[in-house]
């Protein structure tokens, strides 16, 4: 009898898992152009990341001045979340235009992929307290990426139309 109602249990979890992670992909495809632009996390530490990429300057650098330079945990959490946000941008694009280039995706996609792993990984050693050169590093390579991330997603808006570059530049 405990059998029987521990599987009616996990079915029922499971079904309302689906519906609801259903649901949430359909909103998620549903989003106008201008509701993906607006939910970009504005960052203080975004005007100084193109300064973190000179690799002659970031040797001389600490790891707490880049921690600073980004603006913390919040600057990092801020490209966590903008990494996803550009991802379905460019879902939106391919999805929603003909001249979608497929690499720019791809290299988008893997943008994004390494922007979170590096992130989470900075976000946990930090947390632990342990700021430092390995962390330096991390914090250069998720700004290297980030960079890059937020340069792609500018061609896809300009090769998708005049109507879709300015909201994006004027966000970020």
């Amino acid at each position: 009898m405990l059998i029987i109602l521990l599987e009616t249990g996990f079915i029922v979890t499971g079904a309302i898992y689906l519906i609801c992670s259903r649901v949430g992909f359909r909103r998620r495809r549903q989003r106008a152009w201008e509701t993906l632009v607006t939910s970009l996390k504005p960052n203080r530490g975004d005007a100084e990341l193109g300064h973190y990429l000179n690799w002659d300057k970031d040797l001389f650098v600490t790891p707490e001045e880049k921690w600073r330079g980004i603006n913390g945990a919040q600057g990092l959490w801020a490209m966590f979340e903008n990494a996803g946000v550009m991802l379905e941008m460019a879902n939106y694009a391919a999805t929603n235009s003909t001249e979608t280039d497929p690499e720019l995706i791809a290299a988008l996609r893997r943008d994004a992929f390494q922007i979170r792993v590096l992130v989470v990984v900075a976000l946990s050693k930090s947390t632990c307290g342990q700021v430092n050169e390995s962390t330096g590093a991390i914090i250069s390579r998720a700004t290297a990426y980030y960079v890059d991330m937020v340069k792609r997603t500018a061609e896809l808006a300009q090769l998708n139309g005049r109507a879709l570059a300015p909201g994006f530049a004027a966000s970020m």
